[in-house]
């Protein structure tokens, strides 16, 4: 990307670091809404000081530190999110879907288009499937939020450590300090890492998973699982593990089944599906479930994952306080996040564990 080194910037020249700080915003909150209202709030930020901005070394680094403080501040006094797995055990036997918790409760499945680069570089691509796994962002939700900041700053995106001190205003002794703290705590956590490569066999397999998933077979559904698998649906805290339950529980939904818009896609650095139900014949409505599978090359574990993205996350983008009409800039900043709710509205599917 040409970073611009004038003294005073547009704001059309932030725009093309929307994909960036989205996938960075998503590594420290673990919800895709979450995310987009960082980044959007980034841009406000960035728009009212854009008069005072005289960095040469151009606007990223400023948009970094002001999209970091943003999601330190989001993240204060709030609980972290988890995947279910982490919250309640396996249930067996009766599958009891039980209420539903609020989404702020779980890590959250992204599009690989939010914040993957349509042309990245083939090494970017690796690392960036690899920080994005939903293990990973679960692991990192673990970490005291500093904390979560370097070692994403740190190891994920390459910052320097002096570099990380400004965004955090605190020393480089501090920033290595914090990192070291974050690497041990980390470490701890089981992240084996699927490939990064995308096999023939491995679409073959996500296609007959599609084929099966539309027409409903569950006996064709269940040959596509590990014995291992593990099924999980927020935000309902059940999950199930294991192809017995698994076969059991499909089965149980046999009358839901069948009328389902199924299409691959991908997310989280994964292969994915996203399911279309529909509110009623022929009409399908978007956002309502999702089911998300992983394959990894030696096919050796599936897991799905429903999730419902919130449909009334929107607010819009903040009036100045004198409650003046919205600016230009301020405008296209609405029209761009209404755009991606829309995006949002489908039944996101996510890959990985």
């Amino acid at each position: 990307m040409n970073t611009p080194t004038i003294d005073r910037i547009d704001f059309d020249q932030l725009e093309p670091f929307r994909r960036e700080l989205t996938g960075y915003c998503y590594r420290m909150l673990a919800s895709p809404f979450d995310a987009e209202d960082a980044v959007q709030e980034t841009f406000v930020r960035a728009w009212r000081a854009l008069g005072r901005f005289e960095d040469r070394a151009g606007p990223r680094p400023w948009l970094y530190r002001i999209a970091t403080n943003v999601c330190l501040d989001m993240v204060k006094g709030r609980n972290r999110r988890a995947l279910p797995a982490e919250i309640t055990p396996a249930a067996t036997g009766q599958f009891v879907m039980g209420a539903a918790r609020s989404e702020t409760t779980w890590v959250q499945p992204i599009p690989d288009e939010l914040i993957v680069s349509p042309d990245p570089d083939p090494g970017d691509v690796a690392v960036s499937r690899d920080s994005i796994r939903l293990a990973f962002i679960a692991a990192l939700q673990h970490l005291a939020p500093r904390q979560r900041a370097v070692l994403i700053l740190r190891d994920v995106l390459g910052w320097r450590a002096n570099e990380v001190a400004e965004f955090l205003e605190t020393s480089e002794d501090a920033v290595n300090s914090i990192l070291r703290r974050a690497r041990t705590a980390i470490g701890e956590t089981d992240l084996a890492t699927p490939s990064a490569e995308r096999s023939e066999g491995e679409r073959e397999l996500v296609a007959r998973y599609v084929d099966a998933f539309e027409r409903y077979d569950v006996n064709a559904l269940v040959d596509l699982l590990h014995e291992n698998v593990l099924i999980a649906m927020p935000p309902f805290e059940l999950w199930i593990r294991g192809v017995t339950d698994a076969r059991e529980f499909l089965a149980s939904m046999q009358d839901e089944g069948g009328h389902d818009l199924v299409r691959p896609v991908a997310a989280n650095g994964q292969p994915a599906v996203a399911v279309w139900r529909p509110s009623k014949p022929r009409v399908h409505r978007r956002g309502t479930h999702s089911w998300c599978s992983r394959w990894p090359r030696d096919g050796s574990r599936v897991s799905m994952l429903s999730s419902t993205p919130p449909s009334s996350r929107w607010s819009g983008c903040r009036q100045a306080s004198n409650k003046q009409p919205l600016s230009a800039p301020t405008r296209k900043i609405a029209r761009a996040r209404a755009a991606r709710r829309l995006l949002h509205g489908r039944a996101v599917v996510v890959v990985g564990s």
